[in-house]
């Protein structure tokens, strides 16, 4: 009844399908125009990926921060190493460059050479006042020098912040207003003004301006990932649609798929403007992958129409029986490849959610296109030539479907010692992998502004900001003498930290009060004795209103300060041994009862979002083995059947897990997808192999090398074009500059060719030498899902039936 069930819903389906040619065409060019008309709501990220859920501890704290000081993430550095650059026209030219920008809207403030400030007592009344370190109007070389060695000698304050550590480098800081930095108003000023004005001065000038800051780095890090998009695309159809043509020999076969999966690709725009998702450097994944992904159903549909064309020539009974027979299975193959890509959605990161949610609707919807579309087109075309045809009997492919034979037939020890000798050394490998935290790895490395980001590390020792945030739990408790005694000793323990940058806080402007005080002798840059604390933070709160001093580091209420430090691109595992021994240091020099102390700022969140993705790879993993485990379960009925069909599929990710741990490819935000999508397309090839294999047991009456040989013979030719299509359309990803994209690229194509050959050569072996415990009426039941019909003439049994 089962059997009869599925096979008439899937003869009603190819009828209905056959029967209303015109009206599904125009269902699916109307679809197409209202998901094009979407693409306006597409939006290109503008923040860097929070990889953590919302209501995450590390989260909460990060908002907390917020809250008191606002967006961090809104310095832009300009970074020069030129002695060029003290010389009268390169000096105004330099500080005309700062002026310019500050009277863009989008600018809060800018601190250059040419605009610095210095403290000065005042006479009339307690208080210091602001003063222009440089007076005068006419720049020479003897102001230019005078004002060198002046900021290099007396102004201490500005030794990590203007100038390098070792007075070779200067920048220039400039603030974005905190309302634009994650809108577009910030790319318009990045690709509008910044870069413009930069390139003018270097080429009127000939000095080399290095340029970063975390706007910067995400406005032209989101271009290369827009940049891309389209590059992929173009690249994945070319290598499909040649390898598609290189197997088919067929202009019409390689144009009807091309199409197929055209109109998949702006399917999926069309659903991301409609969920109003961004573009991530993940989501930007997903068209190319609907490309790859949907070209082997392509592969199925035509290979068997063209097989049935051959055997009979029957147009309509070809296609017909195409609908019926690989529909059925083709589905299955889809909902599991889906299934791998939708356990993302059980995350807790919106980033993997989003992803997730897309891709899995996307897969399901480019199956719906290849089931409709090609049967449909065929119908309309003639029946296919006898060149056409030719590619079902090259020799290669019939050398290569015997050697696989003969491997399993005499060779399965060989096979079985190679499987164990695989699982063994990437166990081994599997414990050399690394976790990395790092927000620059992926990036471009070719690219100008990832060479400028090693620039900064170099001379200012930094740029991705982290912030300590004390809470001394009372209000105006940061001026207190005690408070700033104990940030100043925390301050000297992260400067002798090789990662960090010299940190910044209020401490710094406590110690300019009193250098300035003592008529900016720079041997009293330090903090205030006890004899001089009333008179001297006296002074300092009452200048800090008209100077704007304190703002930037203490909260308006006294009660919350900030340390401000930039770290250099740092393994995670060192970040780790540095944040435990960081904690340590400040639970010592602040005591808990009067002190929360909390770290934060966008690079402890990355590090400790990517320590979540890897939590979360595990589950998502488990969850998408479990998932099509039970799949499985439902299908075959036979436990041991679920066993041995999941053996050649995590062999492969295993042999992958342990060449990332050879090949010193870390575990970070895009390497995590590789195990859920090579597993959720890997079994696709398991299904197509034990549904032909159950078929033959019932045709061969049981008999197991028979049925097991026939299935190898019949689906390894498949099998093996999808796997080829799979690997190159994979490999597409390799061209990318994104080095995550290469690395996923490079690890599912291994991982696909592996599972290929584990369920051509490992599956049939299995199946061979546990034929007597799993190949047998009583452990191999009947399936509750007919895959593929046990015989050419089961519909002509359902129509005498009914």
């Amino acid at each position: 009844m089962n059997k009869l069930f599925s096979i008439g819903f899937w003869s009603a389906t190819a009828r209905f399908i056959l029967r209303n040619r015109a009206f599904i065409l125009i269902a699916i060019a109307a679809i197409t125009v209202a998901l094009a008309m979407q693409w306006k709501h597409m939006r290109f990220t503008y923040t860097e990926a929070n990889l953590l859920p919302d209501d995450h501890e590390i989260n909460i704290e990060y908002n907390s921060f917020l809250k008191h000081f606002g967006e961090e993430g809104n310095l832009i550095v300009l970074g020069v190493k030129d002695s060029l650059l003290f010389t009268p026209k390169n000096f105004n030219a330099w500080n005309k460059l700062s002026e310019d920008f500050i009277k863009s809207p989008e600018v809060e403030f800018a601190l250059s050479l040419g605009n610095l400030q210095k403290l000065e007592k005042r006479t009339d009344i307690e208080g210091f006042r602001m003063v222009p370190l440089v007076k005068d109007s006419i720049i020479t070389q003897a102001v230019v020098d005078d004002y060198k060695h002046e900021l290099f000698t007396n102004l201490p304050f500005y030794n990590g912040l203007v100038y390098s550590p070792d007075k070779k480098s200067v920048r220039s800081a400039i603030y974005l207003k905190k309302d634009i930095v994650n809108t577009p108003e910030r790319k318009d000023f990045i690709d509008k003004v910044l870069i413009p004005k930069i390139q003018q001065f270097e080429k009127d000038t000939g000095i080399k301006v290095h340029t970063s800051g975390m706007p910067y780095i995400r406005t032209l890090n989101s271009q290369n990932i827009i940049d891309e998009i389209g590059m992929f695309i173009g690249a994945a159809l070319l290598v499909t649609s040649l390898i598609f043509f290189f197997f088919f020999r067929s202009f019409r076969a390689t144009l009807i798929s091309m199409v197929t999966v055209i109109i998949g690709v702006m399917w999926a725009f069309g659903i991301l403007g409609l969920l109003h998702y961004e573009i991530t450097v993940l989501t930007a994944l997903i068209p190319p992958l609907i490309i790859v992904i949907g070209i082997p159903n392509c592969v199925f549909l035509i290979n068997k129409y063209q097989q049935e064309i051959k055997q009979h020539g029957n147009q309509a009974k070809s296609l017909q029986r195409v609908i019926t027979k690989v529909g059925n299975a083709t589905l299955m193959t889809n909902v599991t490849t889906a299934s791998g890509f939708a356990t993302f959605i059980l995350t807790n990161s919106q980033l993997l959610k989003e992803f997730g949610i897309v891709a899995s609707i996307n897969i399901i919807a480019i199956f719906l296109l290849s089931l409709l579309i090609i049967p449909i087109v065929y119908s309309y075309m003639a029946i296919p030539k006898y060149k056409h045809l030719k590619h079902l009997n090259k020799g290669w492919i019939n050398s290569f479907v015997n050697w696989m034979e003969k491997m399993v037939r005499g060779h399965r020890i060989a096979i079985y010692i190679t499987a164990i000798a695989l699982l063994c050394v990437s166990i081994i490998g599997i414990f050399n992998i690394k976790i990395s935290g790092s927000i620059i790895e992926d990036m471009p490395k070719k690219t100008e502004f990832y060479k400028d980001i090693k620039y900064f590390e170099k001379e200012f020792e930094g740029i991705m900001p982290l912030e300590i945030l004390v809470d001394t739990k009372r209000k105006k408790g940061v001026m207190k003498l005690a408070t700033l005694k104990r940030i100043d000793e925390l301050q000297d323990y992260i400067q002798e930290i090789p990662e960090f940058s010299k940190p910044l806080s209020v401490v710094e402007l406590i110690k300019y009060s009193k250098q300035a005080y003592y008529n900016n002798n720079p041997e009293y840059y330090q903090l205030p004795n006890n004899q001089e604390q009333t008179f001297l933070l006296s002074y300092a709160k009452s200048s800090s209103d008209k100077t704007n001093l304190l703002s930037s580091y203490v909260d308006t209420t006294g009660q919350y300060a900030r340390v401000t430090t930039f770290m250099k691109d740092t393994e995670t595992e060192r970040f780790d041994r540095i944040e435990e021994d960081l904690k340590t240091k400040i639970a010592k020099i602040f005591p808990s009862e009067r002190y929360d102390v909390t770290l934060t700022g966008k690079a402890l969140v990355f590090q400790k979002g990517t320590k979540y993705l890897v939590q979360n790879l595990v589950i998502s993993l488990s969850l998408a083995i479990l998932l099509i485990a039970l799949f499985m379960a439902w299908m075959f009925r036979s436990f041991r059947m679920i066993l041995v069909s999941l053996i050649p599929n995590l062999l492969p990710l295993l042999v992958t897990a342990g060449l990332m741990g050879f090949l010193g490819v870390p575990i970070k935000p895009s390497t995590i997808l590789v195990f859920s999508i090579a597993f959720g397309i890997s079994v696709d090839d398991t299904i197509h192999f034990l549904a032909k294999y159950r078929q033959e047991l019932i045709v061969n009456d049981w008999k197991i090398k028979r049925s097991v040989y026939a299935a190898l013979r019949e689906t390894g030719v498949s099998m093996f074009y999808t796997s080829i299509v799979l690997f190159f359309g994979f490999s597409v990803f390799t061209i990318s500059s994104f080095g995550g994209t290469v690395a996923l690229g490079a690890l599912v194509s291994m991982t696909l060719l592996f599972a290929m050959l584990a369920n051509l050569l490992l599956l049939p072996s299995l199946l061979l030498s546990l034929e007597r415990s799993i190949a047998n009426k009583k452990t191999l039941k009947k399936p509750a899902l007919k895959i593929i019909p046990d015989s050419e003439d089961d519909e002509d049994e359902l129509e005498s039936k009914t």
